[in-house]
């Protein structure tokens, strides 16, 4: 069983070492050059996991998309044929092709054209903050908007006013502290994580994709990579003076947080299907990976700090310019979901003194 793309696809993929063989991700299990195989796509866009010290990770019940149904479940590393005698790394990222700034900014502009005419919009919801990321998407996409966050949160303010530039309507999913006490035990339980940094992230998703889902609607539009893809982040912009970056370029930067997206969509994928929607993130879909992959450092990063040079561009069509220079906040910050986490951990007694005192929190909800 094959999630994500036709078994045949997958198998050509296999044959000819296809990293990006046009699709949104892929995962499962199929038979390949004769033999039982899990596979997971390059980016690890789809979450699959394997039973730990399995004779055969391939037969049933060694498997899963879904890591709680397995006793010990470890995931399958992106990019990897697994079958019972060996782990292939089959697929790498290419390099792209390089070209000069319009003509990039046009192959930017036209994969994600393309990506989002891929959309089917039935019983679907856009996942929105308000930054250039969800805007452009919902600018794409006829879809109803949702924003979640605390009452006075930076995300519900850029929301709304990226809304009523877009003349949308928009449901705001306002959070409490019941809900992040209701939420977390879950949110560990669907992602097998209890680390405060990735329980804030998820909360804000999880809750919106409960709400959604409860609204009638079965999937939800998330704007998840392009920051990685396009250099949204400041530690890419900073290379090589950044300490949390290795590379010594922009362009290195990029490839070295791209990297870091199979643990991350883990847990969104994780999270987003625990509150009952399935996620749809058509800026990792392979067409637009593989321009952002093409791009240089300048047209990732412009100038000192002007981050997702040629993706705003690209907006701009769509966008109103306001909305295409936006920038926004990462969503445990936007929304206030780690500020608030942070104060029900203390109010409980768990004091910033302790070493990493929100994570006790969240084990303690447990």
């Amino acid at each position: 069983m094959i999630r994500g793309a036709d078994a045949s696809l997958v198998r050509r993929a296999i044959r000819d070492r296809d990293s990006l063989p046009g699709t949104r991700g892929f995962a499962g299990r199929l038979s390949a050059e004769g033999r039982p195989t899990l596979v997971r796509d390059v980016l690890g866009r789809v979450p699959l996991f394997a039973e730990r010290g399995a004779a055969d990770p391939t037969a049933d019940g060694a498997w899963a998309f879904d890591p709680t149904t397995l006793g010990d479940p470890v995931s399958v590393p992106a990019g990897h044929c697994r079958t019972a005698d060996e782990d292939d790394a089959r697929w790498t990222l290419p390099e792209g092709d390089r070209s000069d700034d319009d003509t990039a900014v046009a192959a930017v502009r036209r994969a994600i054209r393309t990506a989002t005419d891929a959309v089917d919009t039935a019983s679907t919801a856009v996942a929105f903050s308000g930054g250039v990321d969800s805007a452009l998407l919902a600018a794409r996409l006829d879809a109803p908007l949702y924003v979640a966050g605390f009452e006075g949160s930076h995300d519900i303010a850029a929301a709304r006013s990226a809304a009523a530039a877009l003349d949308r309507e928009l449901t705001v999913v306002e959070f409490t502290h019941d809900d992040l006490v209701s939420a977390v035990p879950r949110i560990a339980r669907a992602t097998g994580r209890t680390n405060a940094m990735d329980v804030q992230i998820a909360l804000p998703l999880f809750l919106t994709a409960e709400r959604v889902a409860a609204d009638g609607y079965d999937r939800l539009v998330v704007g998840q990579g392009a920051d990685e893809l396009f250099g949204g982040y400041a530690k890419v912009a900073n290379a090589p003076d950044d300490h949390r970056i290795e590379a010594d370029t922009v362009r290195g930067a990029q490839r070295e947080v791209i990297a870091t997206l199979p643990e991350q969509l883990e847990r969104d994928v994780l999270a987003l299907r625990g509150a009952g929607v399935e996620p749809v993130a058509p800026l990792l879909s392979d067409g637009v990976v593989e321009t952002a992959l093409g791009l240089v450092g300048e047209q990732l990063v412009r100038g000192e700090d002007e981050r997702k040079w040629a993706l705003r561009r690209a907006a701009s069509e769509w966008l109103p310019e306001e909305i295409a220079r936006r920038d926004k906040k990462a969503v445990q910050y936007g929304t206030y979901a780690a500020r608030e986490l942070d104060r029900l951990a203390r109010r409980d007694g768990f004091k910033r003194r302790m070493d990493d005192h929100v994570t006790k929190y969240v084990e303690s909800l447990l």
